[in-house]
């Protein structure tokens, strides 16, 4: 699926928060309460969100996804000029359970990896490719902002420190390679960044 910005991929612990691409599918498809989703999106990420219809695809997907097979390509625009053409972030993320959903680079954080290509530059912001060999929560929303990592944050992320004010999160989940779960040929699915 596509997933708009502003939708969560799964739902939430609360009530407020049920609304979901997962809980949607549910009440819409015949065969809907069998829906899963193989990885997540965060809430104002949008872009191609995977799921599947039966316990063994899920199964299937959920380890290459933790074995680190699954290709994942993001596109976004950093709101200031990254100086770097490429290159790769390797920091820690740990998050505090006194401050969540914040993340931040710590020590006792799980090793996360985030490779990096400029795509395009204006005078005041960076069109980049991210491919995260890692999948963390705000992985790359952290390595774009913090000062380790490229120091710039991505365009509306206001968590992490943008403060210009645009109507979405610049991140998009542009393209993901897997291998399908019955047919064990190569899948390659791309949906057009739509900012």
């Amino acid at each position: 699926m596509n997933k708009p910005p502003g939708l969560l991929s799964v739902p939430g612990r609360c009530s407020d928060r049920y609304d979901s691409v997962v809980s949607r599918l549910r009440h819409l498809l015949p065969d809907g309460m069998a829906i899963a989703a193989s990885h997540r999106l965060d809430l104002e990420t949008s872009g191609i969100l995977l799921l599947t219809r039966d316990r063994a695809s899920y199964r299937h997907l959920s380890q290459q996804f933790q074995q680190r097979r699954v290709r994942k390509v993001y596109e976004a625009v950093l709101a200031g000029c990254v100086t770097q053409e490429s290159g790769t972030i390797q920091l820690p993320l740990w998050g505090d359970p006194c401050d969540r959903p914040y993340q931040k680079i710590d020590a006792r954080g799980k090793p996360s990896l985030t490779e990096f290509q400029v795509i395009a530059r204006s005078k005041d912001s960076t069109r980049i490719q991210f491919l995260p060999l890692t999948g963390r929560t705000h992985q790359l929303r952290v390595h774009a902002a913090d000062p380790r990592g490229l120091g710039i944050p991505i365009l509306g992320d206001r968590l992490y420190g943008c403060r210009t004010e645009v109507e979405r999160l610049h991140l998009h989940a542009r393209e993901l390679c897997f291998e399908h779960p019955h047919l064990g040929k190569s899948i390659s699915l791309q949906v057009k960044t739509p900012f």
